[in-house]
């Protein structure tokens, strides 16, 4: 069985904010940002600057990515789609770095308007819309997982995923649970100002995988079991028994650093993701959480609390759930 809780979003989900625009036209377009999909420089010189530092590319392949993947698996659903089109733009405020480390991000909030420009939001399984996001990616050979994608299209709240290999293979999707926030105790983030590249720690790990390595395999499993029992013990209110499954190890220098800042006060630490964070149980309470503000802030690390928010599916959505 493989399971995992959802994970805490990286520290670039605290910044600012994008907003996408859809609207109807004659034909098909969507618009560059003039900074994100770097068409606009103040020089030629500032071009070749932002090229070394920057690379090539934007956002707009993620979303005509995603209207792809959207469109191919209508058609092999028989969703019928109307043939109006549409002008897409988008426009944000996030830090450029942030803003391409959140790309499953983007991709889903492209994937909710074709949604409603299309009006089959009643037609696609809120379980399906993952895979599309990640499929999204695999077009353009971005190497990542489902665990992000569940979590954002959940958007919020606690989630527990089962990805057991007889339901992915039967069915193509995870078995995702909703769990009551409230089961949580306090947590706080700690995260370093340059996270690492999500796709760089995946891509070595998927290729492993893929070739059967056993380290990898066992690793997977044993994962996946820490998710069973933290499940277990979040329902069970026994914070002990978090504590110990969230001070399980971690890789990265700068990982292993956040982690260490943390357990030094007692308190238990857990990285995020593929790094760049780490979410932090101060068991002790706030004389806790101030040691570790202290420790973080002689380390160089940023220390934000964790605001805990139900899922924000509403009524239509959660009527796409597939039945327990």
């Amino acid at each position: 069985m493989f399971t995992s809780a959802a994970r805490y979003p990286l520290p670039s989900a605290i910044f600012g904010r994008r907003l996408n625009y859809i609207e109807p036209s004659d034909h098909l377009l969507i618009k560059p940002h003039p900074y994100y999909d770097l068409v606009r420089f103040d020089s030629l010189d500032n071009l070749v600057c932002r090229l070394k530092s920057e690379g090539y590319y934007g956002g707009v392949r993620l979303l005509m990515a995603i209207c792809k993947v959207f469109r191919s698996y209508c058609k092999d659903n028989d969703i019928h789609l109307h043939d109006r089109n549409f002008t897409l733009s988008y426009d944000t405020n996030i830090p450029r770095q942030f803003f391409f480390l959140r790309r499953g991000f983007r991709v889903l909030v492209q994937l909710y308007l074709l949604l409603d420009f299309y009006s089959v939001r009643h037609l696609i399984r809120i379980e399906v819309r993952p895979n599309l996001i990640l499929n999204a990616e695999k077009e353009l050979g971005i190497v990542a997982g489902l665990q992000d994608r569940v979590a954002q299209v959940y958007g919020g709240g606690l989630v527990h995923m089962d990805f057991s290999k007889e339901h992915m293979e039967r069915v193509g999707y995870g078995i995702y649970t909703i769990m009551d926030i409230n089961l949580l105790p306090p947590l706080h983030l700690i995260y370093a100002e340059n996270p690492s590249d999500s796709g760089k720690v995946h891509s070595t790990v998927r290729r492993k995988w893929l070739d059967g390595d056993e380290f990898i395999i066992s690793s997977m499993a044993e994962i996946a079991k820490l998710a069973e029992e933290g499940r277990t013990a979040l329902l069970n209110k026994d914070y002990t028994k978090l504590k110990e499954l969230m001070n399980h190890e971690c890789l990265g220098a700068m990982n292993i650093e956040m982690v260490e800042v943390a357990r030094k006060i007692g308190a238990a630490a857990k990285f995020t993701g593929s790094g760049g964070a780490v979410v932090a149980f101060c068991p002790d309470g706030p004389s806790q959480v101030k040691l570790l503000e202290e420790e973080c802030k002689k380390a160089g690390f940023i220390v934000e609390p964790v605001k805990l928010v139900p899922t924000r599916l509403n009524n239509s959505n959660l009527k796409t759930l597939s039945k327990p």
